[in-house]
């Protein structure tokens, strides 16, 4: 039979080992503006800090913070998202960021607030969600 394997299941919040993995990478750029872009989706928050040509520097989401099933998309993991990209970004020297939010999910405001919470100036914040015009194509007609 063999000796029984006890596996863990993680998931209840964030992990540490995955956060201090991610923290120990630093990037080697040198950046004092950047864009915040935010995508907040039913079911999980992603951010990316890009240059002002838009080049990704550094890249998070909820997922890869250690959260899994419903709390990838709760204000806390995107609360936490924000505080790691904050502390990231100020390795590399970021002073001023402009926020671009793509999505309609619960982390929208989270990420932010703890993303200017490490001492980054927020120049300016835009919304880019799409919005239909005329919503979706209708059912055609009944023929009797």
């Amino acid at each position: 039979m063999g000796k029984k394997r006890i596996i863990k299941k993680s998931g209840r919040g964030m992990d540490q080992g995955r956060k201090e993995r991610a923290l120990a990478k630093v990037s080697k750029r040198h950046l004092e503006k950047g864009v915040l872009h935010v995508e907040a989706t039913f079911n999980n928050t992603k951010a990316t800090l890009t240059d002002e040509k838009g080049n990704a520097v550094i890249s998070s989401s909820a997922g890869a913070l250690g959260f899994a099933g419903a709390r990838k998309s709760t204000p806390y993991a995107a609360a936490k998202v924000g505080e790691f990209l904050g502390e990231k970004s100020l390795m590399i020297g970021l002073k001023e960021a402009t926020v671009i939010i793509t999505g309609v999910g619960a982390g929208r405001e989270s990420v932010l607030r703890a993303f200017s919470g490490k001492g980054i100036q927020i120049k300016s914040i835009k919304d880019v969600t799409p919005v239909p015009h005329n919503g979706p194509r209708p059912k055609k007609a009944r023929r009797i």
